[in-house]
């Protein structure tokens, strides 16, 4: 360590100018200015080092010999250049893992996005060359696929929410269940958002028992709707209940509101999946006279983030004409990709070409075959039953049976292969082992993952 001013001159003067240092022969395919702003941070950062009391005279002149200098830059530079949303694996068994991206994009959905990326049809109509609405294509989908009579789409479920409360019931009362006020990711409340919706919420019920004539007693003339919230990111089991959407869609009918349901999760696939019996269905809200349902586009439905609102071409007119949808809309790409998912449901096989929809589909007989095979490429290998999950608030804590490869280490190893460059591999650690789900790995994966396990062996 430096202890004088004449040691701490000695490496300063050690420490090589930036001139010096871009002039050396392995910097010159990278890119000038990128090169300059990282060789000017890396000397400021050693010499307030030195400052600081830090290296000798001697441990700056060896950081420096030969090509040790330009490589360390190198270095710097590569990672200045590293994307942050970059493509990762998942083998942690959660089909929709927030942290992640959500719901993978089918490759239909891919492939729009790119086609959209340079100029696209977004609000002209390609016959007349007049103006119109962006959305147009999407809630066209949205009435084949799900029966209802308009269709709009916005950024994210939260946003959907919000403007459908804003523009539907502002200045009046909303009622809703006490055992329905959820808090999602980041803080986000049911009566926070009615708040900033302009609406007074009115709660009725019990934390774990909520009755219709609970909802009949409160409303009054100022009452404006019924919200149902799908509690999607907890369940409360045992002495628990709250009425039905076709229950709360009778009342609220004859007493001339409307019935509001936030369903979040999204499902739009009509026939049964393995272990989401229980997950409610876009079709069953709209059938039980739900006035509006809003949804997710990136969970169950297995599209790009956004927020979707179906229900009467009356009530989604009013919404569409908020002030606030223009804050809340979609761009080009997240339409495209919407598109070509919708598309999917409507013309193709969605169990087998939605990515989300097929990993959920997926038999335990087949992800224990998968498994073997992935088993057979990593010696240490051994394959053990597991529990995976839809994840992102759909079928809360219920398990889908599952399996996986076990591999020796615990968390360090876990750690060494989610900073795998430049494809990283996530996966869980559970009883010193890690472990590699396979319900969330793709079998044109399968290959590519043994190579990155044996990365880090």
């Amino acid at each position: 360590m430096s202890k004088t001013d004449s040691e701490r001159g000695q490496a300063l003067r050690a420490i090589p100018s930036v001139d010096q240092l871009l002039r050396h022969d392995l910097l010159a395919a990278t890119p000038r200015a990128l090169l300059v702003r990282e060789a000017r941070a890396f000397v400021d950062a050693v010499r307030a080092d030195v400052l600081a009391q830090g290296p000798s005279p001697d441990t700056i002149a060896r950081r420096f010999a030969g090509d040790q200098g330009a490589q360390e830059l190198l270095a710097r530079c590569a990672k200045a250049q590293r994307r942050r949303h970059q493509r990762v694996i998942n083998a942690t068994g959660v089909v929709l893992h927030t942290g992640i991206g959500r719901a993978p994009l089918p490759a239909a959905a891919v492939a729009a996005i790119t086609d959209a990326a340079g100029y696209a049809i977004v609000e002209v109509d390609p016959t007349t060359g007049e103006r119109d609405q962006r959305e147009l294509g999407v809630a066209a989908l949205l009435r084949d696929v799900t029966g209802a009579e308009g269709g709009l789409v916005v950024n994210n479920n939260a946003a959907a929410t919000t403007l459908m409360l804003a523009a539907l019931t502002a200045g009046r009362e909303v009622v809703i269940s006490r055992g329905e006020l959820v808090e999602i990711g980041g803080g986000f409340r049911v009566p926070d958002v009615m708040r900033r919706a302009g609406c007074t919420m009115v709660e009725v019920g019990a934390t774990n028992k909520t009755h219709l004539r609970d909802f009949a007693g409160a409303i009054t003339p100022a009452t404006g709707a019924l919200l149902k919230v799908h509690p999607s990111n907890f369940r409360i089991e045992g002495f628990a209940g709250t009425p039905s959407v076709a229950e709360l869609a009778e009342l609220a009918h004859a007493r001339g509101l409307l019935l509001l349901d936030d369903l979040g999760s999204g499902l739009l696939w009509k026939a049964p999946i393995p272990g989401l019996s229980e997950e409610p269905r876009i079709d069953q809200s709209l059938a039980a006279g739900a006035d509006i349902v809003c949804v997710s586009g990136d969970k169950l439905l297995g599209g790009p983030q956004c927020g979707i609102l179906l229900g009467s071409k009356e009530q989604i007119a009013a919404i569409r004409a908020h002030p606030l949808y223009r804050a809340f809309r979609c761009d080009k790409l997240t339409l495209a990709a919407l598109e070509a998912t919708l598309m999917l449901y409507r013309d193709g096989e969605p169990l087998v070409e939605i990515p989300t929809l097929r990993m959920l589909a997926a038999a335990p007989a087949e992800l224990q075959l998968r498994s073997e095979r992935l088993a057979q490429a990593l010696p240490g290998a051994k394959v053990v039953p597991s529990e995976s999950f839809a994840g992102s608030g759909a079928n809360p804590a219920r398990p889908l049976p599952s399996f996986a490869v076990a591999l020796p280490g615990g968390d360090r190893r876990c750690d060494a292969l989610r900073a795998l460059q430049p494809v990283a591999l996530f996966a869980r650690q559970a009883d010193g082992h890690v472990l590699l789900d396979a319900r969330t790995l793709l079998i044109e994966d399968l290959d590519h993952v043994a190579e990155l396990v044996r990365q880090c062996s």
